[in-house]
């Protein structure tokens, strides 16, 4: 039985000729969807490989650039003139507002990620995608080059840019994930999307050096440079990135290994999964709960280490910036390892939750590091492997996996809306973090804020331990004989995933 053709889902065949050969894929029809073997990679896989990574990448350049200039800001808002009073009187207070902006950019970030999320599935996320990354090059160009450059400092105007760059920016990562879903399949995911993931990183690492190189002619430079780098960049993803292999007649990868032979019969009716809905997919909610801890933490490093080691051990901001890319390198590498390494088990959650038992030991060690330049690089590699793996891992290929899970059936419009749930509910525990990290250090220390990051990662861990056993049981009922697969399907016709039975 089944519900009303308004809600039927994409129904799955698998017609096999003779020799092999799946006859559901022969003729024409725009209506079926053929699936190929994960490893058969073409330029055009490479080329939205290349795009969605680098829109990233260069979209966190110019959000590391606010972390990486905070001392100037602080000097330049505290600072008196013959022709105005400070914007601040007191460098605590315009760290205080420091705070608010990262707040508040966090917020408007969560927010639109569940926005960007549903947009994603509902219309071309190449367009999204693009428009988002124009508006959000204007947006940081207003709030960095010109306040500056006309001697404008207003704080309700700072916190209205900053706050709708947030809001902006949102719309790119819940449709990267998602063009990246429909060209990469579950096989190599881990691997592939674990490289992918460390475009955050790269883009850290990019907006550091960029600023760097030209802030000894004033931090305003920076901005501009970074922005307008992005804001030409917005160009090429509308014109050259490819949503989906459909688009230029390529099949799509497999998921599970069942699909080598299906085809999906679309139905003209059939619309993405709801946003309601999508919260009743298996691991979405302790995902999304386990990454708003993480996050905190991920985000604490990213908007408050160049800081801490600039006024911590009185380390210049370009060498303080410099040394903090060491946490980016090792989240980067650590992603590619888990990754892959996941790609060979059928769970990517044992290895996450290693990852973060080890994370909890290591942040406790950096938390006592002295000031040596040698010893911070080294250690913050480490804590990077351990903190911003994991943290990449969830947010790029586990949010593809819960996005693209057996559950759906072949509804493939449910991929950015997952990926805009998980990140967004990250968001915003991040957003807590960004109040809770400037009142923690000024009024106990900052061995407080690193006890807190402590506390986080043990219950990032905590929440991701009921997942962790129903993956264990599943596994040990699949060596009895039992698949796991009809097991999840009767599980997600009882909670109304699926429309009707096929």
């Amino acid at each position: 039985g089944g519900s009303s053709s308004s809600r039927q889902m994409p129904s799955r065949r698998r017609r096999l000729s003779l020799d092999g050969e799946d006859e559901s894929t022969r003729g024409e029809g725009g209506d079926r969807r053929r699936f190929a073997r994960d490893n058969n990679y073409s330029h055009h896989h490479l080329t939205v490989f290349g795009i969605t990574f680098m829109s990233f990448a260069l979209i966190h350049a110019t959000r590391k650039t606010l972390s990486t200039v905070k001392g100037s800001l602080i000097s330049v808002w505290t600072h008196n003139s013959t022709t105005q009073p400070p914007l601040f009187p007191s460098p605590e207070e315009a760290e205080n507002f420091l705070a608010l902006l990262d707040f508040g950019f966090l917020f408007a970030y969560a927010i639109g990620l569940y926005i960007g999320g549903i947009l994603g599935d509902r219309y071309s996320p190449r367009v999204v995608l693009s428009i988002g990354v124009c508006l959000s090059a204007i947006v940081v160009f207003l709030f960095g080059f010109v306040t500056e450059a006309y001697r404008f400092y207003h704080s309700s105007v700072y916190f209205v840019l900053w706050v709708s760059g947030g809001l902006f920016q949102s719309v790119a990562w819940p449709t990267e994930i998602c063009i990246m879903g429909n060209w990469f399949g579950r096989g190599s995911r881990g691997l592939i999307m674990g490289v992918w993931s460390g475009c955050a990183s790269v883009g850290n690492i990019i907006g550091t050096l960029v600023t760097s190189a030209v802030i000894y002619a004033g931090y305003e430079y920076a901005f501009a440079v970074n922005s307008l780098i992005l804001f030409l960049f917005g160009f090429a993803i509308f014109f050259f990135l490819k949503a989906h292999p459909r688009e230029i007649g390529l099949a799509e990868p497999w998921e599970w290994e069942s699909e080598q032979h299906d085809v999906i019969e679309e139905s003209s009716s059939s619309r993405p999964i709801g946003f309601c809905r999508a919260w009743k997919l298996p691991g979405v909610i302790p995902y999304s709960l386990a990454y708003a801890c993480l996050k905190m933490v991920t985000y604490g490093f990213f908007f408050w280490l160049p800081y801490y080691l600039h006024s911590h051990f009185g380390w210049p901001e370009s060498d303080a910036g410099t040394l903090s890319t060491f946490f980016d390198v090792g989240g980067i590498v650590a992603a590619v390892v888990g990754g892959a390494i996941s790609d060979h088990l059928s769970s990517r959650t044992p290895v996450v939750v290693i990852m973060l038992i080890i994370a909890s030991f290591c942040l406790g060690v950096y938390s006592i590091v002295p000031g040596d330049f040698l010893i911070n690089a080294l250690m913050l590699s480490v804590v990077g492997f351990f903190v911003a793996g994991p943290a990449n891992m969830i947010s790029s290929s586990v949010s593809a996996d819960l996005g693209k899970a057996r559950e759906l059936r072949g509804n493939t419009e449910a991929l950015s809306t997952v990926t805009g749930i998980v990140d967004g509910t990250g968001s915003v525990g991040a957003a807590m973090g960004m109040l809770a990290i400037p009142w923690l250090q000024r009024n106990l220390s900052w061995n407080a804020v690193f006890y807190t990051f402590i506390v986080m990662v043990i219950s990032t861990t905590g929440c991701l331990l009921p997942t962790l056993y129903r993956e264990w049981r599943d596994y040990r009922r699949s060596r009895l004989g039992i698949d796991p697969e009809e097991t999840e399907e009767e599980e997600a016709e009882r909670q109304g995933l699926l429309d009707n039975h096929t």
